[in-house]
């Protein structure tokens, strides 16, 4: 009997993983097209060919679904930062191809960041992507300072009250560039971004390691 129970909720699982990568596709196809905020559950749930009632079984609106959906891209782009360390300073050095894979990633899915991190976007994804990054410049610091991981440090929970001002500041300031050039329509290329981009990342992790 164990078994088939065992069997039953992993079935279960892989439903739901189907379910929530059906409708993030869904958003993801939408968001391509118009705005996050013109997108409806009954938009998504159409795109999808689900029903409203099974859109809300998983999610409460949609906002909760582009947190949920731009999550692993957050998690690869997060992977994809550069982490400071001596001779990094050289825009030529190979570091800054993973800057230019973190710009490469968020034009890939151009329309769903304009719509997360833009004017008309919705603060509170924007908040969950800010202290995503925060929370990962804080642990590359810790790495670089040969301090011992922190649990969940990329992504997981973090205390209210330990706030990391130099982690934010530079959370802050590679997100208000990305979203300035998203916004812009990309207007140069992955590559010269992080040509551009690294040498202020650099020197904000030098200040923060002093």
């Amino acid at each position: 009997m164990a078994t088939t129970k065992d069997s039953n909720t992993s079935s279960g699982d892989r439903r739901v993983r189907r379910t929530h990568a059906t409708l993030a596709r869904a958003l993801l196809e939408l968001v391509e097209e118009r705005e996050l905020s013109r997108i409806s559950v009954s938009d998504v749930a159409e795109r999808a060919g689900v029903s409203r009632s099974a859109f809300y079984d998983h999610y409460r609106d949609v906002h909760e679904l582009a947190e949920a959906a731009c999550t692993a891209m957050i998690d690869r782009l997060i992977r994809s930062l550069p982490s400071p360390g001596p001779g990094t300073a050289d825009p030529t050095d190979e570091v800054t191809q993973s800057l230019a894979e973190f710009f490469a990633a968020l034009a890939e899915h151009g329309g769903l960041y304009r719509s997360l991190l833009g004017p008309q976007g919705s603060p509170r994804v924007a908040d969950h992507i800010r202290r995503r990054v925060s929370l990962a410049v804080r642990e590359r610091v810790r790495q670089a300072a040969g301090e011992p991981p922190q649990a969940g440090a990329e992504g997981g929970a973090d205390r209210e009250d330990d706030l990391d001002v130099p982690a934010a500041f530079t959370a802050g300031a590679l997100i208000g560039v990305a979203t300035e050039w998203l916004t812009r329509g990309c207007p140069r290329s992955p590559a010269e971004m992080a040509a551009l981009t690294w040498p202020l990342f650099s020197a904000l992790h030098a200040a923060v390691m002093r």
